[in-house]
């Protein structure tokens, strides 16, 4: 009786659906399930160098990584020393500016102007600025007081398009015109004339300022470099985690050399 029955089991295990002669074959459906589609999306190993190089320290956080902790708390660090130090550099451009026109330029009653950054930094040199036209007709005449910055200007075209700087040739030959062209480029005009006569500790003032404009403007520079260089090191530790499976590049911060910097060190375990 048990041997009949094991027999009837297994016949009911082999048995298939038999057909008629002419019968078409019922179609085999096959579903091709392509290789990534049973991943997640954060867990495919292209996602954790990109999310790593648009926000660092993201494709450390979805490895389950704690050093992407690090790499994100570096990005905040770095971006609110540079956005602090942008901020301090437009004050003190700003102060700067204010101080250049309430002191050295508008005792000549001109209209506010602001010029370039070489026109501040050539007033921080030459305590006046000089004339532009020495005459009240229709010829140009330079300013020939050399301590002030046209003066300078005008030495400077002499030495380059005279034969001798201290002999003026003719007015209408081609060195003068060439000198005077030159002069005519760099002098500063009267609507941006200055003077710090008077006003000499003012004047130290204003070049500390500008100074201090400048040296924040390039540490706020120094700082959105190292942000780059923050989002390409998170990129490439996720990438080299992916592919070796280790811990990859290690990030460490400390103060650097100079003052108001920082360093951003990166070693590789493998």
């Amino acid at each position: 009786m048990r041997r009949a029955l094991a027999l009837a089991a297994g016949a009911g295990l082999v048995a298939t659906p038999v057909r008629g002669q002419g019968e078409p074959a019922a179609p085999t459906r096959v579903s091709v399930v392509p290789p990534d589609a049973a991943i997640p999306l954060h867990r495919r190993p292209w996602i954790r160098p990109l999310a790593s190089l648009l926000v660092p320290g993201t494709g450390q956080v979805l490895a389950h990584q704690p050093r992407g902790v690090v790499y994100l708390a570096t990005e905040v660090w770095l971006v609110a020393r540079a956005v602090a130090l942008g901020r301090d550099s437009r004050r003190e451009r700003q102060h700067f500016r204010d101080l250049a026109y309430e002191v050295a330029r508008q005792r000549f009653g001109t209209e506010r102007r602001e010029g370039p950054f070489s026109y501040y930094e050539e007033m921080g040199k030459y305590a006046e600025s000089g004339v532009y036209d020495q005459s009240a007709g229709p010829e140009l005449v330079p300013e020939s007081d050399t301590t002030t910055f046209n003066g300078s200007v005008w030495r400077l075209a002499r030495e380059t398009f005279f034969e001798n700087p201290d002999s003026a040739p003719a007015t209408l030959s081609a060195p003068f015109r060439a000198a005077l062209d030159f002069y005519r480029r760099r002098a500063i005009t009267d609507p941006f004339r200055w003077s710090w006569r008077d006003a000499r500790l003012e004047q130290d003032v204003f070049r500390a300022s500008i100074r201090a404009s400048d040296e924040a403007y390039q540490a706020a520079t120094n700082y959105l470099g190292a942000v780059l260089l923050n989002h390409l090191v998170s990129a490439v530790d996720a990438f080299i985690a992916v592919r070796v499976g280790r811990n990859g590049i290690l990030p460490r911060v400390q103060p650097g050399a100079a003052a108001r910097s920082m360093q951003l060190l990166w070693h590789a375990e493998f």
